[in-house]
């Protein structure tokens, strides 16, 4: 086989470079970021919990939507850790101008709740 010029790397005759960029891409991604979220577990976590009381994926209830939600944490590296510190912790939420605790989830199984996390942050 005969050596690609480095030149022709940037000819569209050759397609290494774009797959070399793919490849590279792929590789810097975080190995947790393609991981599939398992949607029916998550939603039925959700149920369990009462959270569907006051979250709807779509439309905003006594509060956000999970949509609204995910547009939040957008682009924030520490989006994981700051919805694990909410979902756990019970803190204190504004709802309507008055203050109230969120209730915790109540499961500490770190597989469910990285799923519940990342399901949340796919909205």
């Amino acid at each position: 086989m005969k050596p690609i010029p480095h030149a022709a790397l940037f000819d569209s005759r050759h397609r290494l470079l774009p797959t070399l960029c793919a490849a590279i891409g792929l590789a810097l991604i975080a190995p947790g970021a393609i991981a599939q979220v398992d949607a029916p577990a998550a939603e039925a976590l959700m149920k369990e919990n009462k959270c569907t009381k006051c979250h709807n994926p779509e439309k905003k209830k006594k509060g956000p939507s999970l949509k609204t939600i995910a547009e939040k944490y957008k682009g924030d590296a520490g989006a994981e850790g700051k919805l694990l510190k909410h979902i756990t912790t019970g803190p204190k939420v504004k709802i309507d101008g008055e203050e109230e605790e969120h209730e915790a989830i109540d499961t500490k199984d770190p597989k469910q709740l990285k799923n519940l996390i990342g399901w949340i942050l796919s909205h």
